[in-house]
């Protein structure tokens, strides 16, 4: 019993603070502000006087105080209500619950500022009563705020995108549709329509305003009425069919922990010495008292003491954890709801939606301890049985049963009928659009009544912009044509998935260009051509440089070696080279080479063989960068986006834009060229030029595509049939019936069975220069590592021809000059490194001669003086013997 709790806090907040004194008051006095006449207000009537009876017949509670708990009836009337509460002041009330309207709940909230009275309200939900306009205004409930949130992701869970607000046309109910707006905009949804009802709505006004919900296309209605008008909206609603499939209901509904803050609030407001005692507001008593006695009203003394508890309340109640959201204060925290699903007369719980985790089947307080996951996939729900007892979801939208049939827009095409045309004499449509529009149509899940409505003279192609502009502006339900999907289109209105690819190409007169005598010349450009002989030459050279000393098949007089690097160079062309390589680094670049020429020979044979047996068109104008780098005039289509393309888009000047009825104007300013006031050439759609090429063979698309376009259907903003025709035109392609389509209206006849194309691309030296620089540095790498080995072996040379010409002068003041040791170098590099190691080795055993016959004179001259001396010591000894 949470309205007995209440009281009993009351009492204790009376009692303990009623009076400055330390006795108890007699009596205190709390006032309660309910509408009788609704569920809400009855239980609670019921409950409070039950509540006032056990409290003061028991002696354990408040014994010497008698509680004196004052019930208005506000009979549904803001202005009884403010009435009410200005009667409950005069007997100072230290507190109000109520009231039950958030309209009322508006007004009060002054009077509760003025007197500093804390005004607890758990059903008065508005938005806009949590800021700081109203601080004595307490919200014990989630503010709608929180509520429309919930239904903004139920809409988007299910995939819906409009729904229809049925609504009290007062601050309540607008205030909270206003809050559903914003949600639902934050989800790319919306509200389609509003239906508000009057505060005093009888049955039939409430059956007029849903007879024109019934005409609207959304089914999802969302009900934001007091409760008192709920089975009055249901029951009409019965009877108008609006309860059948189709149909979804979302309807608002509040539990609270009201009583349960206010006994935590008064606890900590006694505990911190707070009493209770009332003044007279100054500014009331200026008025004079006169008949409506402003003057007895009094001002609480400790109500922001007493404001500040009921904010600092932090408990467990029946919804969980119940405590205001710092540092405002003005919401609880942890918003959270349950999602029930009403059957007949019984409900079922299917989910639950917080602030936290947004829809689950788990209850909230077990989600809070985990991080955060709003995403689509972690959104779920339990199955619904809705209206019609079927499982199915509904789509959410049907046609209004208004007897009006869609508008469509079509465009009078004046040429390329093949793609869409007014049957002559009737108000029928044919054509290659009008097939896949009726093909899609055909596949979608309900009837479409639509009427196909020309727009254009019948003389000039309409503008297909214009068109979406009206479209956009509410004169057409949608477009079915020709339309390309192009930025500023899209602006103005959704599209359909394209249903056929067509993108901005050039067509330009071409002539046929038939082999002569010097056909093979054409696979390859000048440059190449030139490139290619150059690096056959700087290829023979290197191979020369590297196998010159050490290969006999390139050495021999100078004649005969120039003739030896020509023929070594080419004959690589076919692999017919007859000369050897035998150094490392001459096989080396050879293979390199080689692997170059293999490359060059296939792409030449390639080229060569498809301009032989393929029919050639050439022309002047190779594509748009064509036409962009010079100043002759330019047709398009009348009516095609072309033209705004080349001027605003790419920069071409208005003065060359020549507009063209139809194919037979494209044909003939074709023809006559520039010199006879024709045009170069023509730029329009691929699908438009695909069909004029079919029977003229003496033009041909240039260059490659230029813009990605494709057509489509065009419906207005966030239209549901762009999607559903989207989903349809997919299963066309995929089932095979949009080529079907394609080909009875576009097949080509007369052109297509030549096998002719538009100028084989001749072979660039910008595909091979990767190829020519592998092989140029290889050559280059191969010279350096094979110079610095020569240099090397000359260094050594000179050495031991300085050593052995040491004793010469002459010789040695030859080698001292710079042109002398270049000379020498050139011999050197000329000559045969066979020859340069004999003659290194024979000068080596000539040293080693020379150092051996040393030697051996050395050795003699040692042996004769040793002889000598021992023959004169032998004589000495002689002499000695003898007495000399």
């Amino acid at each position: 019993m949470q309205i007995p709790l209440l009281l009993y806090c009351l009492i204790l907040a009376a009692h303990l603070n009623g009076a400055v004194s330390s006795s108890p008051p007699e009596s205190v006095n709390i006032g309660v502000v309910l509408s009788f006449g609704s569920i809400i207000g009855k239980v609670s009537k019921i409950a409070i006087q039950a509540a006032v009876a056990d409290v003061n017949s028991d002696p354990s509670v408040l014994p010497q105080t008698k509680l004196l708990a004052t019930v208005h009836d506000t009979n549904f009337s803001g202005f009884l209500g403010i009435v009410e509460v200005l009667r409950l002041m005069e007997s100072k009330t230290v507190a109000v619950i109520g009231p039950q309207s958030s309209v009322t709940a508006h007004v009060l909230s002054f009077i509760a500022n003025e007197l500093q009275v804390p005004l607890l309200s758990f059903s008065a939900t508005d938005p806009t009563l949590n800021s700081l306009q109203f601080p004595f205004f307490v919200m014990t409930s989630q503010s709608d705020l929180y509520q429309m949130a919930a239904i903004a992701d139920i809409v988007e869970h299910y995939g819906w995108r409009e729904v229809i607000a049925i609504y009290g046309d007062d601050d309540h109910g607008r205030n909270g549709i206003a809050a559903l707006g914003d949600q639902l905009a934050a989800k790319r949804c919306k509200i389609s329509f509003k239906a508000p009802l009057s505060p005093k709505a009888t049955r039939e006004e409430i059956t007029d305003v849903l007879v024109q919900v019934a005409l609207t296309e959304s089914r999802i209605l969302v009900l934001h009425v007091p409760d008192y008008w709920g089975p009055t909206v249901f029951t009409v609603a019965r009877y108008l069919g609006m309860m059948n499939a189709g149909y979804v209901w979302i309807a608002t509904k509040y539990a609270y922990d009201t009583v349960w803050i206010l006994a935590r609030a008064l606890d900590a407001f006694f505990a911190q010495g707070g009493n209770v005692s009332f003044s007279k507001d100054s500014r009331l008593a200026e008025l004079g008292g006169g008949d409506l006695r402003l003057d007895a009203m009094s001002m609480l003394d400790g109500g922001k003491q007493l404001l500040e508890s009921i904010l600092n309340v932090d408990m467990l109640g029946v919804t969980g954890r119940v405590k205001f959201e710092p540092p405002e204060k003005d919401t609880l925290i942890r918003p959270a709801y349950e999602v029930i699903n009403v059957i007949g007369t019984g409900h079922q719980r299917i989910g639950y939606w917080s602030n936290h985790s947004g829809l689950s089947v788990d209850p909230p307080e077990t989600l809070y301890s985990k991080p955060v996951n709003r995403s689509s996939s972690n959104q779920h729900l339990g199955p619904v049985f809705w209206p019609g007892k079927t499982t199915q979801k509904p789509r959410g939208w049907v046609f209004p049963n208004n007897g009006r049939h869609l508008a469509i827009g079509v465009p009078n095409r004046v040429s390329y009928r093949e793609f869409i045309a007014q049957v002559p004499g009737t108000d029928m449509f044919s054509g290659y659009c009008i097939d896949v529009f009726t093909a899609a149509v055909n596949l979608l899940p309900y009837a479409v009544p639509y009427k196909l409505i020309p727009f254009g003279d019948g003389v000039d192609n309409p503008s297909l912009t214009e068109l979406v502009r009206l479209m956009a502006a509410g004169v057409y339900d949608g477009i079915v044509g020709d339309v390309a999907i192009i930025t500023n289109r899209t602006k103005m209105a959704d599209f359909t998935q394209p249903y056929i690819e067509s993108g901005l190409v050039v067509v330009a007169p071409v002539m046929t260009r038939n082999s002569n005598e010097w056909a093979f010349m054409r696979p390859f450009t000048p440059a190449m051509w030139v490139v290619t002989g150059v690096f056959f030459l700087i290829v023979g050279a290197v191979i020369w440089i590297l196998e010159h000393r050490l290969n006999d098949d390139f050495r021999g007089p100078p004649r005969r070696q120039v003739i030896t690097i020509i023929w070594f160079s080419f004959s690589t062309l076919f692999f017919a080279h007859k000369e050897n390589t035998v150094s490392t680094l001459g096989r080396i670049v050879l293979i390199i080479w080689l692997f170059v020429v293999l490359i060059i020979n296939s792409s030449y044979t390639a080229s060569l063989t498809s301009i032989l047996t393929v029919q050639q068109l050439s022309s002047p104008i190779k594509g748009i960068e064509t036409l962009r780098t010079s100043n002759d005039p330019i047709g398009y289509q009348q009516g095609s986006f072309a033209r705004d393309y080349l001027v605003d888009e790419l920069g071409f000047h208005e003065s060359r834009m020549v507009p063209l009825k139809g194919p037979e104007d494209c044909e003939r300013a074709l023809k006559a060229g520039l010199h006879k006031g024709g045009v170069a050439a023509v730029v329009d759609e691929q699908s438009y030029l695909e069909l004029f090429l079919s029977t003229r063979c003496d033009f041909s698309i240039v260059g490659q595509e230029f813009t990605k376009n494709g057509w489509g259907f065009a419906f207005p903003r966030d239209s549901p049939l762009a999607v559903d025709l989207s989903t349809a035109i997919l299963k066309l392609s995929e089932n095979g019936d949009l080529q079907r389509i394609h080909d009875k209206w576009l097949m080509s006849s007369a052109c297509s069975s030549q096998t002719t194309t538009f100028q084989v691309d001749r072979l660039q030296l910008s595909s091979f220069w990767g190829l020519f620089l592998i092989c140029g540095l290889a050559c280059l790498i191969a010279l350096l590592l094979y110079f610095l080995n020569i240099a090397r072996q000359f260094s050594r040379h000179q050495q031991a021809d300085m050593s052995h010409s040491s004793s010469s002068s002459s010789a040695a003041l030859s080698l001292s000059s710079a042109s002398a040791r270049l000379q020498t170098f050139f011999s050197f590099v000329d000559e045969k490194e066979e020859n340069v190691a004999s003659r290194s080795r024979r000068r080596s055993l000539e040293r080693a001669s020379n150092r051996s016959e040393r030697e051996a004179g050395n050795g003699e001259t040692q042996d004769s003086k040793a002889g000598r001396q021992v023959e004169f010591s032998t004589n000495k000894d002689i002499g000695i013997e003898n007495g000399v």
